[in-house]
């Protein structure tokens, strides 16, 4: 792209005599000419000049106030201001202007030249540095849904590293200072294509994150708007998101919603409860918030329904049959023993039989929905039946599993370690290998002894290291080459997983090169 750059002077001998020594000393500038301030201030709004060289004395509009007068509508147009008068109120209202050079008439053609020159390399610094973050801007555009996504699996799965959460809030440009909550969006089969117009309302909203679609669920982590009452907020934005149903009419579709809460450390709790609200579907009314749902353990539920909902949660998720199935029967005596009627009994056992269930959905496991076929006629043919219904749940459960490779995490683990330094994600990999982005996960973590982003993290770590024992390569050059869009939060993940900076890391390094030498 050409620099333009404009003549401002009431002598025509002066605006040519500087064309010719410009045109000489910079043969590449498209230059123009004005013949005094007012045409000045026209051609600015149609010329578009990146500088100008303003005379200041001139009749009518002189100088200075063309160039206030410009300098307001187009603040990024350079000025060099050419008089005869050096004197100090010049140079005063000059500097107000934000005018950083001045020619004396009459000039030399090598200062001329040497002053303009200043300018444009500022003009062409100044260009590089924008077009560096444009092209900063549009990366991280493109890697944010990725960041999106996988923060959102890993802090509603397992946990994220401090330094990344930080950072990684800090690149999604949310502030996090107020509640949060969880929602999950429940799709009807063949209505997985509406995840886009579903995170596209999030996104319109400017109010949450989305995370990956699995077994047709689409879970969101929404924070507070602190004008609105959590309810309002939250009914408002579970209406938004079902009007991507078509017409509002389509069936299938649910919306449950966790209770809000001060910190990401709880928001696995607020998912769950989220969770729970979408377990009966049948309801006119196509959303629920988890404070509206009846307890399974009746009114006096309490704390107590709390944990046997969280545990119900983590054990299906470590696959811990045996516990679960222990619990269940543990739930049906208490209610035999404290003189439950057995309908509502049946109902309540349901409910934590529904629990397992979505636990199931949230790995990806598609299953039968557990509903009992009949009232049972006793205690005894409840434990029996519930027992029955669990144990589908577990073969479900146990056949997801038959389903995966014997080297499946061995091929994920090359995968990464060959791919780290791009942009790769949890859901992408999930999608290579058939399992939702939460099992895939579990798995990982079950048969490597760390999760996900602590594994591609020491992957790029690692590169790093390698990278820096070459002293030709910039620390920002490897900050990208390793995988990293942001030199600061590289340094600082850098710094949280070695005790030391990248630039001390380095330095010791090639300290310690030259010594052997």
């Amino acid at each position: 792209m050409k620099t333009k750059l404009l003549i401002v002077d009431d002598e025509q001998i002066e605006r040519e005599g500087l064309e010719a020594i410009l045109r000489k000393g910079y043969p590449d500038l498209d230059i123009a000419q004005a013949k005094n301030g007012r045409q000045a201030v026209q051609m600015a709004e149609a010329y578009k000049p990146d500088l100008i060289l303003m005379d200041i004395k001139m009749p009518g509009l002189d100088g200075l106030e063309a160039a206030e007068i410009i300098g307001r509508e187009h603040p990024g147009i350079k000025f060099v201001m050419v008089t005869a008068y050096d004197t100090f109120d010049y140079a005063r209202t000059a500097i107000k202007l934000g005018v950083k050079e001045y020619l004396l008439k009459p000039s030399k053609a090598s200062e001329i030249v040497a002053t303009v020159g200043n300018v444009l390399r500022q003009i062409e610094e100044e260009r590089g540095a924008l077009e560096a973050s444009v092209q900063q801007r549009e990366t991280l555009r493109k890697v944010l849904p990725v960041v999106e996504t996988d923060i959102v699996t890993q802090l509603l799965f397992d946990h994220v590293h401090e330094v990344h959460l930080d950072e990684l809030v800090g690149l999604l440009g949310v502030g996090t200072d107020n509640e949060k909550f969880a929602m999950t969006v429940l799709l009807p089969p063949g209505a997985e294509g509406a995840y886009g117009a579903v995170r596209d309302k999030v996104r319109r909203a400017g109010s949450g994150w989305v995370g990956a679609l699995y077994g047709r669920q689409i879970p969101i982590i929404v924070f507070r708007d602190p004008t609105r009452s959590y309810r309002s907020q939250a009914v408002g934005l579970a209406r938004e998101l079902l009007s991507v149903a078509a017409a509002g009419e389509e069936p299938g579709w649910f919306v449950g919603i966790g209770g809000a809460c001060p910190a990401f450390a709880q928001i696995r709790q607020s998912y769950q409860e989220a969770l729970v609200a979408s377990m009966d579907t049948s309801r006119p009314v196509r959303y629920r918030l988890y404070e509206d749902t009846p307890l399974l353990g009746g009114p006096s539920g309490g704390p107590e329904v709390k944990r046997t909902e969280r545990d119900m949660f983590e054990r299906i998720r470590l696959g811990e049959w045996s516990r679960i199935g222990s619990d269940v029967q543990t739930f049906v005596r208490s209610c035999e023993h404290q003189g439950v009627d057995l309908l509502q009994a049946q109902q309540r056992v349901l409910g934590l039989l529904w629990l397992a269930s979505r636990a199931l959905l949230e790995m990806g496991i598609e299953h039968d929905s557990p509903l009992f076929s009949l009232q049972a006629r006793d205690y005894r043919q409840l434990h029996a039946e519930s027992a029955l219904l669990l144990e589908r749940l577990r073969e479900s459960y146990a056949a997801h599993a038959d389903r995966i490779e014997p080297d499946t995490v061995r091929q994920i683990q090359q995968y990464i370690v060959a791919h780290a330094h791009e942009d790769i994600s949890l859901e992408g990999i999930a999608k290579r290998v058939g399992l939702s982005p939460f099992y895939l996960s579990k798995v990982f973590k079950e048969q490597l002894g760390v999760n996900y982003i602590d594994f591609l993290t020491e992957c790029r770590i690692d590169r790093a290291k390698k990278l820096m024992s070459d002293p030709d390569r910039s620390l920002k050059e490897i900050t990208f080459e390793v995988g990293y869009r942001d030199p600061n939060y590289f340094s600082k993940v850098f710094r949280k997983t070695c005790g030391v900076s990248p630039t001390e890391y380095r330095k010791t390094l090639l300290g310690r090169k030259g010594m052997q030498a």
